[in-house]
């Protein structure tokens, strides 16, 4: 493991490997989690998403975590009743408080032995946070593979693009204000 040393002694953080907080959720899909359609609702996969990225998030953090933002849900195929469905989830990058966790989920059915087939991916922020519910420091993930390595550059690149998109928003939002086109 690696260390990254600041100034204060006290701010001391070790580095946690990418496999350390990895983690594979899983869960047989029934009649209870199906929409209108007959397929799983895709709320019921979000809700696995989140449970299994906010176990890795809680478990990188060594303590509790909440969802901040998620980016990117995407739905590949339908998932049906009988699925047992793979919720895989880990800590691609960290910064001071926060973490952004990658989710492949994947289906297979139940009762056969054909390999499991991805349906969805998502990109998840948390925000690591004390007992007061405030901001508190992360240990940094060590990429270990190169397929670590590069969802670490490409979480980079996304939280460049959520930073951007969020001034972008809000310098509007002032532009309109001045303009007295305030709509609040």
């Amino acid at each position: 493991m690696t260390e990254l040393v600041t100034d204060n002694p006290e701010d001391e953080v070790v580095g946690k490997p990418t496999s350390v907080s990895r983690i594979t959720l899983s869960h047989i899909m029934t009649a209870g989690d199906t929409n209108l359609l007959g397929t799983v609702h895709g709320g019921v996969i979000m809700k696995l998403v989140d449970d299994a990225a906010g176990a890795v998030a809680g478990r990188h953090s060594g303590g509790p975590a909440v969802t901040a933002s998620m980016d990117e849900m995407a739905f590949l195929e339908p998932v049906r009743i009988g699925d047992l469905v793979h919720v895989r989830a880990q800590v691609n990058w960290t910064g001071r408080s926060s973490m952004e966790v990658g989710v492949r989920v994947l289906a297979e059915r139940w009762n056969e032995s054909s390999p499991a087939q991805q349906v969805g991916s998502a990109y998840l922020v948390f925000a690591a946070v004390d007992e007061q519910g405030k901001p508190r420091r992360v240990p940094p993930v060590l990429p270990e593979t190169e397929r670590d390595k590069r969802r670490y550059q490409e979480a980079q690149i996304r939280r460049t693009h959520r930073l951007a998109r969020r001034r972008a928003i809000m310098e509007l939002r002032e532009r309109r204000a001045a303009e007295g086109l305030d709509d609040a």
